[in-house]
């Protein structure tokens, strides 16, 4: 009721919540508001859709991670502060729960593998994937914080499984 389904990606449900319509609104109006310019903001404005292109394929990561161990994945939200891949059960074995919740970080160095050999074999200056791979590496680095409702505060715990017992 609170999110709209934007479709179906490998069978996964695309969903946005109604809260991240206020980023882009936000993001528009400051731009505007502080003297940069309609075409600046716009510019601005096509460079959060594509980091919220990489956090949906962070979160496909996940969802697909986790179809490899037969845990189906009921929908992705896309809210303003990120993703969130709601998967129907969470992994009873600690090596399972380490790769599903890796796969999203790992997916995110890719993209940004790609986009920086991308970057080198063009041999140009190409400021808007540059950044894009930067922000790329920043959600890698923040997703990896050990801290509840992050990727790391699922990594931490599942690695530590591995060699303490698993609490189900």
């Amino acid at each position: 009721m609170n999110a709209w389904n934007l479709g179906t990606v490998f069978g996964i449900r695309i969903r946005i919540h109604w809260t991240f319509l206020l980023l882009p609104l936000w993001i528009f109006s400051s731009a505007v508001l502080g003297g940069v310019g309609i075409s600046s903001a716009i510019s601005t404005l096509i460079f959060v859709f594509a980091i919220f292109g990489c956090v949906l394929l962070h979160e496909l990561g996940h969802a697909l991670a986790a179809r490899q161990f037969d845990i189906p994945t009921r929908d992705i939200t896309l809210l303003p502060i990120g993703g969130v891949a709601s998967l129907e059960r969470m992994p009873r074995n600690p090596w399972q729960e380490l790769w599903i919740a890796t796969a999203g970080p790992l997916v995110n160095v890719v993209i940004a593998i790609v986009l920086l050999l991308g970057l080198l074999l063009s041999a140009g200056s190409q400021p808007f994937l540059l950044q894009l791979a930067y922000a790329n590496i920043a959600l890698v680095v923040f997703n990896l914080i050990p801290a509840f409702l992050m990727d790391g505060g699922r990594i931490l715990p599942s690695t530590l499984a591995l060699f303490l017992d698993w609490l189900v």
